[in-house]
Formats: structure tokens, C-alpha cells, sequence
């Protein structure tokens, strides 16, 4: 199954075609949704005003691999669609293989990606805790002590970092990591259920604790499911840190006129941020790339072209 035309762009840009392929093959991988919308067309691009956004960013971790041995570049894909459907994720996610692992928000598109795909779905201890965060700051400051539920789910899930923390210091292997994770992880996720269970219908739904707590109950399988192995992430923090830029910039390039400005966009921050995760600067890598560009012509030149490549660490 190949991405629909929406996508066309990136797929016609040879150098972003072998990111976007690579990205295919990767065995981890994030997504994220940024909203609100980064971009907006103006009527002359499409002919009607529209405040679609990028419904998908599709990159990885800094320690995600392109294959089972924890080896591989990092990649940062961005890509843009005109429509906010479930099928816009479902084509940028096309060909992934099954039994890769997909960490994600709680945006429900990437359910079904994850179906469609037998894909281990993980979900973002860190969006969770954020949920718990907002119900705590609503809350006079008086009121915020340990008796508050809320205050009770945050002291639960910092004690799940503590144990990622102290064994990000030991530098443990993903096995000792996966048998640390048993050990201590687990039983605090257990009292995070229990008192999950207990509190569910104790609130109004649409409170911000109500919120925080259907959010942690309806995510609940995927975010337990990172203690099952050890090189399994337990938040979505190194996605969305990759697309801040692009989250905090928006604000100014409100606008592209046309789709086709607003993939190009997208390819342009997928090849500058991959820069990044590779410890390439982004400038130098862009005035190599335009120099090498014409002389590509196979495939195998094009491959030569990728950031870790053709980028200064490659050698």
C-alpha cells in the first residue's frame, strides 16, 4: 500500500522518498499530532479558506533503530495533509511492518493505525501525567496538597520515572531494564489501577479530573504495556520535542498559500530536524545537498545524499 496523493510531494522528492522509506522500515516509532493547526491556506491556494493541519508527525526516538539490534539513523518525517480524516494517518503509516512498536498521544487514528498494521502500541506516560497536571493547577494553591486525587496520580506516575531515572544512571541494558521494570514498575502500576478503578465514577466526566481520569482509563493497556521489555520507551517526549520547533515557530508563517507551499514545508523540516537527531548541522547539510543534488542519478546516489551520509559524523 503506497501514501495517497496527499503525500505526493513528499514521494516525488527522491532525497525525502529514501527518508520516508527508511522511516517505513524503522522496528520504533513515534506520532504525534500538532495542534492547533501550524498551517492555514489562504483562498488563493485552495480557493476556499481552510484550517486543516498536519494531522501526523512520524519520526522516532533518539535511540529508535531500523532494525531489531537497536541500530539505525533517527528520523524526523513530517508530512501535511489537507484533511484531519483517520485515512490521513493510515496512508502516512502505510507499509510500517508488523510487530514494529508505536509510541503515541492519546490521538485515536493511530488505534487504528496500529491495527491495520499488528503494530505493539504504546501510550505517552507523559500526556497522561500532563492531564493530572491541568486538574492540579485548576485547583487553588491551598487546595493542592496530597489528599487531592489528582496530586495522588502525579506522586504514582513520578514514581514510574524514578525508576526509568535511577536506570538511565546505571546505564542498565534493555534486559536489565525489562527485570527493573518488573520488579518496581509494575507494583506502582497496579496501585495506579487500583486507584484508578476506585476514583473512575467518583467525578463529573468533564471536569479536568474527570478528563485525566477516563483519558488514563481508556489508554490504560497501552501505557502499561512498556514494562513488558526493556527498550520499549515509557513517554512520547523525544517526538514531540522534535517537532517543537515547528510548534513554536508557526506563529510565524501562519499561512501557505498552496498545499504543494505547505508540503514542501514539511519536507524541509523533515530533512533539517532528521539534521538534528543526527548531530548534523542543518545549514551545512542544505548547501551540500544542493551542490551533490544534480549529480544524482541511481538510487544509490540518492542514498548517499541521506543527512547521516552525506552529513560531516558519516565519516
Amino acid at each position: 500500500m503506497q501514501p495517497q496523493a496527499w503525500s505526493s510531494t513528499l514521494e516525488d522528492v527522491p532525497v525525502c522518498r529514501r527518508v520516508a522509506e527508511r522511516q517505513r522500515s524503522q522496528d520504533r516509532l513515534a506520532g504525534t499530532d500538532p495542534a492547533p493547526p501550524p498551517l492555514r491556506l489562504r483562498a488563493g491556494g485552495t480557493g476556499r479558506r481552510s484550517s486543516a493541519t498536519p494531522v501526523a508527525v512520524r519520526g522516532q526516538y533518539v535511540a529508535a533503530s531500523s532494525g531489531t539490534d537497536g541500530t539505525g539513523p533517527p528520523i524526523r518525517l513530517f508530512a501535511y495533509s489537507p484533511s484531519r480524516s483517520a485515512q490521513t494517518a493510515l496512508d502516512l503509516y502505510a507499509g510500517v511492518h508488523a510487530g514494529s512498536v508505536l509510541m503515541s498521544d492519546g490521538y485515536d487514528p493511530y488505534d487504528n493505525v496500529a491495527a491495520a498494521n499488528k503494530l505493539v502500541h504504546l501510550a505517552c506516560w507523559a500526556h497522561c501525567r500532563r492531564c493530572f497536571h491541568e486538574a492540579v493547577q485548576a485547583l487553588a494553591k491551598d487546595k493542592r496538597g496530597p489528599d487531592q486525587v489528582a496530586v495522588q496520580f502525579i506522586d504514582l506516575i513520578g514514581r514510574l520515572y524514578h525508576v526509568e531515572s535511577v536506570a538511565r544512571k546505571e546505564e542498565l541494558s534493555a534486559s536489565a531494564l525489562k527485570q527493573r521494570r518488573q520488579q518496581q514498575s509494575v507494583p506502582i502500576l497496579d496501585e495506579i489501577e487500583r486507584l484508578l478503578l476506585v476514583k473512575l465514577h467518583t467525578v463529573m466526566p468533564k471536569s479536568l479530573l474527570g478528563k485525566a481520569l477516563y483519558y488514563a482509563h481508556g489508554q490504560w493497556a497501552k501505557l502499561k504495556r512498556y514494562v513488558e521489555e526493556g527498550n520499549y520507551p515509557i513517554d512520547n517526549n523525544a517526538c514531540e520535542n522534535g517537532i517543537r520547533p515547528f510548534v513554536v515557530g508557526r506563529r510565524a508563517w501562519l499561512f501557505s498559500d498552496t498545499v504543494a507551499g505547505a508540503n514542501a514545508s514539511a519536507n524541509l523540516y523533515s530533512l533539517l530536524q532528521t539534521c538534528i537527531a543526527n548531530g548534523i548541522d542543518g545549514y551545512w547539510y542544505l548547501r551540500r545537498l544542493l551542490t551533490e543534488l544534480p549529480k544524482a542519478k541511481t538510487a544509490d546516489d540518492y542514498e548517499a545524499l541521506l543527512p547521516w551520509n552525506l552529513g560531516p559524523t558519516a565519516n
